[in-house]
């Protein structure tokens, strides 16, 4: 986790010298690779919390009722477990959807994901004054986002609220 509090930049110098020493440097799956890494302490931290806040007795209860281990797991722990699968999972993609740093370093100019792009947009879009296509782009990037958080509204609230309240 504290690597998440750490600038990106002091992250991705150290894979610099290797990835262009094994030409890997420039693709979209070695950004993914290292955005994984960097996030993943992140994302197990939120799921161990989430997974922590779990009643044992829900398990329990299930084998008393004639469940088998597979079946509790399927029928009792997953629905229970979606919530807060599904919010780390919209907070990991959000993390690597706005990183700006990692993938403007770790991508060539003619691979680059949205975010960069549009950095490098808004800086021609200042010398040639055309402000309303840089404000378009920027809002068509963020309806993605919009769509996503409005389809599992539900299920980051309830998400977001497990384990706040110990009973």
């Amino acid at each position: 986790l504290i690597f998440r509090a750490m600038p990106p930049i002091t992250l991705v110098a150290g894979y610099m010298l290797p990835f262009f020493e094994w030409n890997v440097w420039g693709f979209l799956t070695t950004t993914i690779v290292v955005l994984v890494a960097i996030n993943q302490p992140f994302t197990l931290w939120m799921l161990h919390s989430f997974f922590q806040n779990i009643p044992k007795e829900l398990d329990e209860s299930a084998k008393v009722d004639g469940c088998t281990q597979f079946q509790a797991f399927r029928h009792i722990i997953i629905p229970v477990m979606r919530p807060g699968v599904i919010t780390t999972g919209l907070f990991s993609f959000l993390l690597a959807y706005n990183d700006f740093a990692v993938t403007s370093m770790l991508l060539s100019e003619g691979n680059r994901t949205m975010v960069p792009q549009i950095a490098a947009f808004l800086g021609t879009t200042y010398t040639e004054g055309n402000i309303m296509f840089a404000v378009a782009a920027v809002v068509s990037a963020s309806v993605p986002l919009f769509i996503l958080v409005m389809f599992f509204q539900r299920y980051i609230v309830s998400g977001l609220t497990a384990g706040a309240v110990k009973g």
